[in-house]
């Protein structure tokens, strides 16, 4: 087995830079600072011509501040910036590959709090920059403050892309199938996707009534989108609507939620689009359920797991050149038609797949029933030498004999604390307690 070694980072974790906003890294001091730092490395990557980076943001109250430092920055450097306003982050991505621009950057913190904020940075295809890009920026920082002055005609300039909304509504259009006759509630998070989601959809011929699109700034993700679906579905069931779909902040991600008010998500999309494209394989993370994993053996297809977070099934997606993966969460990748997860596409096309094949939500929530599972998590001293003891690794073992392609057992330390998660899933629920329970006990004396 090869091991890819990642890069020191400091400031860029799995999903770029987050923080609260105003508080460091993410002040406006800092943020202008990054920003030179990426220009000279954006422009190093170029070796000729002007440089041009994209910038979009969701509905934050800090998103004005850190994208008017960021542009500073790239300005003084010499990079001519594009700004495309309040936009989803796959939106941002479609039109840096659209306008051919070197790099873009995504100003949200997706599904977190209206305190957060992040800064993501895409390649010019579109794809998130790779971990040894994001090493040069940070490694950038230390020797702005040296770098020669440049001024006249050398810095760069700001220009404000009204067209950018239009275009990828446009886009997302071309993928949306005939919504004429479908009641559908949509719920947009108070965040970037309040006036592009309404839009489609009603240009597709829905009958929609769309919650939580005023965005004030401090308002996106509160009580709403896709973490928060409790309104969603009472709306859905007191207004006899067909479905619901929920995005997040950034939205990226998609959830559905059928007439009943069940709540429809990844692992039931990657069955439904699966059965539809006539995939081959799939990629989905350890967290999706056993069930999903049975359903797609009956329709011939491999399903291939993946480490928590979308960048690790992008990457097995993209190392076996396959096309369909995703989460729980409803991050869904379509690897042929985005390089990144996107919200509006993936609830557009399980729409589409949802017709081909003649079903309902309803229908697909009931044929796929999830697997019981449990999770019991033991703190350790050591996580990691208690998940590689002897004893332990042989109990896994001996309980994936003992339920012989019925469940699974997965076992992993805390990503965040000196803890052994020890998750258990199988049709037999007194049975998945009892190997997890006999297995945390080996965990706690090792």
């Amino acid at each position: 087995m090869t091991t890819v070694q990642v890069p020191e980072r400091t400031y860029f974790g799995t999903d770029g830079v987050r923080s609260v906003a105003g508080e460091f890294p993410l002040t406006a001091e800092w943020v202008m600072r990054l920003g030179a730092a990426a220009a000279e490395v954006l422009k190093a990557q170029k070796q000729s011509g002007r440089t041009s980076v994209v910038i979009g943001k969701d509905t934050r109250q800090s998103g004005d501040m850190l994208e008017a430092a960021l542009a500073a920055g790239l300005t003084s450097r010499g990079v001519h910036v594009v700004h495309l306003g309040v936009l989803p982050t796959p939106g941002v991505s479609f039109l840096t590959r659209h306008l051919g621009a070197d790099a873009g950057v995504v100003i949200s913190a997706s599904h977190n709090p209206y305190q957060d904020n992040g800064i993501k940075f895409f390649g010019a295809g579109g794809s998130k920059i790779s971990d040894e890009l994001e090493a040069s920026i940070e490694a950038m920082l230390g020797n702005v403050a040296d770098l020669p002055a440049i001024s006249g005609t050398t810095l760069g300039e700001v220009t404000n892309y009204t067209e950018a909304e239009r275009l990828y509504a446009a886009y997302l259009g071309t993928h949306a199938p005939d919504l004429t006759g479908l009641r559908i509630a949509m719920d947009c998070a108070n965040g970037a996707a309040y006036r592009i989601g309404p839009k489609v959809y009603q240009a597709a011929g829905a009958d929609l009534f769309a919650i939580y699109t005023t965005p004030d700034g401090r308002n996106i993700n509160r009580d709403c989108g896709s973490t928060h679906l409790g309104n969603l579905a009472r709306i859905v069931r007191e207004g006899g609507y067909d479905l619901g779909v929920a995005f997040d902040g950034d939205a990226d991600r998609a959830l559905f939620v059928d007439s009943r008010g069940n709540v429809v998500h990844g692992d039931h999309i990657l069955l439904l689009n699966a059965r539809a494209r006539r995939e081959s394989t799939v990629v989905a993370t350890i967290m999706s359920n056993m069930a999903l994993e049975v359903k797609l053996q009956d329709a011939g297809v491999h399903l291939t797991r993946a480490a928590v977070g979308d960048r690790y099934v992008y990457e097995q997606l993209q190392a076996g050149n396959f096309k369909l993966g995703g989460e729980q969460s409803g991050h869904i990748l379509f690897l042929d038609l985005s390089p990144t997860g996107d919200g509006v596409l993936t609830s557009l096309l399980t729409l589409a797949a949802m017709k081909e094949q003649g079903t309902t939500l309803d229908a697909l929530y009931d044929d796929l029933t999830m697997f019981p599972q449990t999770l019991v998590n033991v703190r350790v001293t050591d996580k990691v030498a208690a998940v590689r003891n002897a004893a332990v690794q042989a109990a896994v073992k001996a309980a994936e004999v003992r339920l012989d392609g019925r469940g699974r057992v997965n076992l992993r330390p805390s990503g965040t604390e000196q803890l052994v998660r020890v998750m258990v899933e199988g049709p037999d629920e007194a049975e998945i307690h009892a190997i997890a329970a006999e297995i945390a006990e080996l965990v706690r004396q090792a």
